[in-house]
């Protein structure tokens, strides 16, 4: 294919020298003209490993040239990926005035040179700049419509500086945010025969997927430097602790607990959350990722009452108490803050868990609930019909299958769901309905 790069940073030099190797015929667009004037040469403007020699092999072939002239590079293109920074303002909002700029210059160039161009945002940008910002952008100077006169993509680049070539070979995924079904097929071409899963996506969702993936990076950074700083307070070893931690792949590295749905809760992760930050603190060692994770789990609680009084109602149901399906276990339950946030509000409540009857609760789990929800009594439901009957409202934090089974579609309560019921992508259309968190 006749692809043209623009952005010879480290994301654009290493595309483009990589898509040459590939065996399709590349130009690269910069201002800078030393950059330019550097691949022509057959260098690299960008200190990276075996980019040199590569750089140098696709030049020599004629794989790859460079320009300063977009026009020139559309002209002489079908696909175009957009390879520009996006650095942050001062604010630390997202810049996005190279994307702007050159997205102007190439939609005037598509206009004059007739045909399907594909353009493919590769730069790292924030959800809806693509189709808010960028598309409109497009339109107005190529003249047409976007996914009819011209295709649109994004492709966000998960290359690490260092192994980016590497990584371009060898990649551990593809994302392809299609505006349309030719515009990802062109995308799909472009990497074909590359190894590792492709996927192919609504276009937010590609441009969300690489901050999910940076975020989670700096996460893991930070909770690691910071559990090493209390383990070396505490005269740990922490990188023994750590050997350990990374060798369960049942529970630590997996998807466990990765998936959006409501608030922990239980008679360990609180607790043993306090005990560390506490412990922490009295050895003068700073954990703000640590310490945050309890305040964080109290926001998402809060969501779900947010969303309730959004409502305006007053008679609310909810199915599920305990903290975990399948037990009668309502020691520091989410489910149990959130009907004490709402009762505390005054609002109408009726409560059904299958699992929980006030008479069979015993010790440490009846002082428990007799301590924050002393009128439990008068809340719990006999049946799921109970419930459905009163509220106006329902909160589903339950699996149960009765629970499913009778929950309405369309007419009826509005549905808060908080695990994301098995039928949540339908639900989504209906009216009444209300996702925790998607």
């Amino acid at each position: 294919m006749r692809v043209s790069v623009l952005g010879l940073g480290y994301v654009g030099c290493v595309s483009a020298a990589c898509l040459a190797s590939l065996g399709h015929e590349v130009i690269g667009v910069d201002v800078n003209q030393v950059k330019v004037d550097m691949v022509n040469d057959g260098k690299a403007p960008v200190v990276e490993e075996r980019i040199g020699e590569l750089v140098a092999e696709v030049v020599r072939t004629g794989a790859l040239r460079a320009t300063t002239d977009v026009r020139e590079a559309i002209m002489g293109s079908e696909v175009s990926l957009i390879c520009v920074g996006t650095p942050s303002e001062p604010n630390g909002s997202l810049c996005t005035t190279y994307l702007e700029r050159v997205t102007e210059e190439i939609g005037a160039a598509v206009a004059e040179r007739g045909g399907r161009q594909t353009v493919v945002f590769r730069s790292t940008m924030l959800p809806g700049t693509c189709l808010n910002l960028l598309v409109p952008i497009l339109e107005k100077y190529a003249g047409g419509t976007a996914g009819v006169d011209f295709g649109v993509a994004v492709n966000p680049e998960f290359l690490r500086e260092g192994t980016s070539v590497r990584d371009f070979f060898d990649p551990p995924k593809t994302v392809i945010g299609e505006l349309d079904a030719a515009s990802g097929d062109v995308v799909a071409a472009l990497y074909g025969g590359l190894p590792g899963e492709v996927f192919r996506v609504p276009v937010p969702a590609a441009e969300a997927i690489k901050y999910a993936d940076n975020a989670f990076h700096g996460l893991k950074i930070g909770f690691a430097n910071e559990l090493g700083a209390v383990c070396q307070a505490l005269g740990v070893d922490s990188h023994q602790v750590m050997d350990v931690f990374l060798a369960d792949r049942k529970l630590n590295i997996s998807p466990a607990y990765l998936r959006p749905g409501f608030a922990f809760g239980g008679s360990c992760l609180p607790k043993d959350l306090r005990s560390l930050v506490h412990a922490a603190q009295r050895a003068d060692v700073s954990v703000p990722i640590l310490a945050h994770v309890l305040p964080s789990n109290a926001d998402h609680l809060q969501r779900a009452v947010d969303l309730v009084e959004r409502t305006g109602k007053r008679k609310v149901g909810l199915f599920g108490l305990s903290f975990k399906p399948g037990t009668d276990d309502l020691r520091e339950s989410p489910l149990v803050e959130l009907a004490e946030r709402l009762f505390g509000k005054g609002y109408d409540l009726r409560i059904h868990d299958a699992n929980v009857s006030l008479s069979r609760l015993l010790g440490a789990n009846r002082e428990y609930i007799e301590t924050r929800l002393p009128h439990l009594g008068q809340l719990l439901a006999d049946s799921v019909d109970e419930v459905l009957a009163h509220a106006e409202v329902c909160l589903v934090g339950t699996k149960d299958p009765a629970v499913l089974a009778a929950l309405p579609h369309g007419e009826g309560p509005v549905l808060i769901d908080l695990i994301r019921l098995p039928d949540a992508e339908a639900r989504r259309a209906e009216p009444g309905y209300m996702g925790l968190a998607w």
